[in-house]
């Protein structure tokens, strides 16, 4: 099935009903593995952080983290899931280069969290509940890099390269129930789940999240039934998809793929499949398997988790305020609408507004810089906000010399293009292109006597009572003064030398 072959996405949506299931692997930032004390740190030569146990060597056995556990036990928590007063773990056994065990260690019918939800906001403030399955603790595999072939995937590779130091690293896998009723917000519904899931993470402090680094990766399960019925179609399952943009689109190409393969009589396929950055497209991948055909078994080589009530409330009771109800306090803090709010969590300006306020800039001032000059740039850059070359501390401080009238607003601008280009901090840029504002009232005094000679039939109107003709004066002053004069004080001299009140 090619792109061009999809059935148009109002066309599907007009046959059928979307029903899709998210899971979502969170690699914790633990310092150790889950069952070993190989080190987690990233950018190591290739099968450094390597033991024994996480190579699945005769007699070794492993160790659980309680680090992993306790943070499985937060992100429960977080999303409101009843914790299992007695689980363990379980071998799922397959076949897979980069797990050298040739099982996974990871949890099947005794997840250690289970039965909770999350809701979250889309676009035009709609609040819809995702209901969460299961949240269980398992390891990472390791890492296969294919070489040769055009695709970098295994399938027409000369060979492949295995680095095991992830194999072993503590993950979380977050299981939603069947999403229904989204209809034709099913994609979006897809990427605000992740989005606001990605935001729980970070909050609970037990993760980065960062999708492009893998440390949170989604497979996106859709399937299509006829409008009017209740039996789910067959899914397929696009595998490791890693921005929230992608799972957006990735949801989307599914449905009309699937629409157009029973419009035109085929059977969908239950399958794995790839995501393609470029096209937004999927291919087939492979034949997914069963809960059955992984024989699952109880992991003989570790104890159960019991954590204890007291230790769980403990841990309630120490969870950081969520980011929902963190935005809805800063909303009102803010003063801003719900539709601004919103625009503001779009562009992913939150937390760098929260920090340029924590900084010592007004929170009018924060937003106005993050979600007007530096949106901007990061638009034409093609980069997010926090991408930019440019700190909250600097932002604040760019705030600062304006409030102190060292700035206006267009000097404060080109600063923010030199902050921007590398040329140091605010006041290195200030000093090395000279942006500060002409303040000395006998240069200024000059620049006016010099336009209102320049001017002497706009001046006149203005002594004649047009005083709205004094802008033509303002702009010549500033032009002058290469737009470092304060416009309002620019303003006041220009009347009192014509003898003109404002009122």
């Amino acid at each position: 099935m090619t792109v061009t072959e999809l059935l148009s996405y109002d066309a599907a949506l007009a046959a059928y009903d979307p029903v899709m299931g998210l899971e979502v692997h969170v690699e914790l930032g633990t310092k150790t593995k889950m069952f070993c004390g190989c080190s987690t740190e990233l950018g190591a030569d290739a099968n450094s952080q390597t033991c024994p146990t996480c190579l699945g060597l005769p007699g070794s056995l492993p160790v659980v983290n309680a680090i992993g556990v306790e943070s499985a036990v937060k992100i429960g928590l977080a999303l409101n899931c009843e914790i299992a007063e007695w689980c363990r773990f379980a071998r799922k056994n397959y076949f897979y280069p980069d797990m050298p065990k040739n099982f996974q260690t990871s949890q099947y019918d005794e997840p250690i969290a289970f039965n909770g939800y999350l809701d979250v906001q889309l676009e035009d403030g709609e609040i819809f509940r995702v209901e969460i399955e299961r949240a269980h603790m398992e390891e990472d595999t390791g890492k296969s890099t294919h070489i040769g072939g055009a695709t970098g995937r295994i399938h027409g590779a000369s060979h492949s390269l295995l680095d095991y130091n992830r194999a072993g690293i503590p993950l979380i896998e977050i299981v939603t129930k069947p999403i229904e009723g989204a209809g034709e917000r099913a994609p979006e519904v897809a990427k605000a789940y992740v989005a606001e899931l990605r935001e729980l993470i970070r909050a609970l402090g037990v993760s980065e999240a960062r999708m492009d680094k893998g440390q949170m990766r989604c497979d996106v399960n859709l399937s299509l039934r006829p409008h009017g019925t209740t039996v789910f179609g067959t899914r397929s399952e696009t595998k490791n998809v890693n921005s929230l943009r992608s799972v957006e689109r990735a949801a989307r190409f599914e449905i009309q793929r699937h629409a157009a393969v029973l419009q035109s009589g085929g059977t969908i396929v239950q399958e794995t499949r790839h995501f393609h950055e470029d096209d937004g497209s999927t291919t087939s991948g492979r034949i997914k398997d069963n809960a059955e055909d992984y024989r699952y078994f109880p992991e003989p080589d570790l104890v159960p988790v019991a954590p204890s009530r007291a230790w769980v409330e403990e841990l309630r009771a120490g969870l950081p305020e969520l980011p929902r109800v963190r935005r809805n306090r800063l909303r009102e803090e803010w003063g801003v609408s719900e539709h601004d709010m919103q625009s503001i969590l779009n562009a992913g300006a939150v937390d760098l507004i929260v920090a340029t306020t924590d900084a010592g800039a007004p929170a009018d001032q924060a937003r106005k810089w993050w979600m007007g000059e530096l949106a901007r740039s990061a638009n034409e850059a093609g980069v997010s906000l926090d991408e930019l070359a440019i700190t909250p501390a600097q932002v604040a401080r760019v705030s600062a010399l304006v409030a102190s009238g060292d700035l206006n607003d267009k000097l404060a601008r080109q600063v923010i293009e030199g902050v921007l280009a590398g040329e140091g901090d605010p006041d290195e840029v200030v000093e090395k292109r000279g942006l500060k504002v002409v303040s000395d009232e006998g240069a200024l005094g000059t620049a006016v006597d010099e336009a209102i000679a320049s001017n002497a039939a706009i001046a006149d109107k203005i002594r004649g009572g047009k005083v709205a003709a004094v802008g033509a004066l303002v702009g010549a002053v500033m032009k002058a003064t290469r737009g470092q004069a304060d416009a309002a004080r620019v303003k006041e001299l220009i009347l009192e030398r014509l003898g003109v009140s404002e009122g």
